[in-house]
């Protein structure tokens, strides 16, 4: 399996973590990831003011990847939107199609439709397969529990992911989990958003959303926050401290990639999957596996 890495803006400079523990990972199930220099910025941040300047700017990356005969892995599920509602809309409709393809030129590429766009947690969960996850396990997570936090984007808009999941019920990423030996654990408020969209807007909105999302998994008792999004991990963890501080209250609950739980799950060493540049050390988490070195 290969496919083009899409890293997008956020991970390389706030999620290193996730990109780390995801080519660990890859490594140890033989997906290789190909990594693509000209790719750029998704369009997200620019589809509120200028759905035309999104659209082209997705299809952009998207005919760098057709030029390399690449699909596409991402691992921000935003990214994951953008690029998969531009993928749909081109290859169904020639008009757009041909819109696009006339700025693009200007920049010297041209979209030929069939280019797919997956989300990682997608590609191991279809395309290796639950039971292929299994094998490489060699550490036993049994003893830890985890809260799943989806996101907005990983499963919306539903009808651009093909019925990969149910947005309103999901279960793929919890499957994923349990792939380690460790336990997922329900919770209140599963489903809500973290705050994210409009943190540069209303940013007092913002946190009192990911602090709604911090009590409800503080109540479930759980050792971590699995987090398949790096702005949901920014929203999360890397504000943790600020929401603590805002409305005085104690959490420290560690936030982790799950190529993070996987890759202890493989017995990767935690240097190598991004631990140290975790914001909440998973102090505990990491002494009920023997300590596992390196996480701090």
């Amino acid at each position: 399996m290969r496919y083009a890495l899409f890293l997008g803006c956020t991970i390389p400079v706030r999620g290193l973590n996730y990109e780390l523990s995801a080519r660990a990972v890859a490594a140890k199930l033989g997906i290789e990831f190909v990594d693509v220099e000209p790719f750029s910025c998704c369009g997200y941040p620019m589809k509120s003011t200028s759905r035309e300047d999104a659209m082209a700017m997705a299809a952009r990356n998207l005919a760098v990847a057709g030029e390399m005969g690449l699909d596409v892995c991402t691992l921000c599920s935003a990214c994951t939107g953008v690029l998969t509602e531009a993928q749909k809309e081109l290859d169904a409709h020639p008009d757009v199609l041909a819109r696009v393809n006339g700025r693009l030129a200007l920049v010297d590429r041209e979209y030929r439709p069939g280019v797919k766009v997956k989300h990682f947690s997608r590609v191991l969960y279809e395309d290796v397969g639950l039971e292929r996850l299994k094998e490489p396990v060699v550490r036993d997570l049994s003893g830890l529990r985890f809260a799943v936090h989806y996101g907005c984007h990983y499963l919306r808009p539903a009808h651009i992911y093909e019925g990969f999941d149910d947005p309103e019920d999901p279960h793929t990423v919890e499957e994923l989990v349990s792939v380690t030996g460790a336990k997922w654990v329900d919770y209140e408020g599963k489903l809500d958003c973290c705050g994210g969209a409009i943190l540069g807007v209303d940013q007092g909105i913002a946190l009192r959303m990911s602090k709604a999302k911090l009590e409800s998994v503080r109540k479930a008792g759980v050792d971590a926050l699995v987090s398949i999004c790096p702005f949901c991990t920014v929203m999360y963890e890397d504000n943790q401290r600020k929401i603590e501080q805002e409305f005085g209250e104690t959490y420290g609950i560690p936030v982790l990639y799950y190529p993070q739980v996987l890759g202890l799950a493989y017995g990767v060493d935690p240097k190598e999957l991004g631990f140290r540049l975790n914001k909440v050390k998973p102090t505990e988490l990491m002494a009920k596996l023997g300590g596992a070195g390196g996480a701090e």
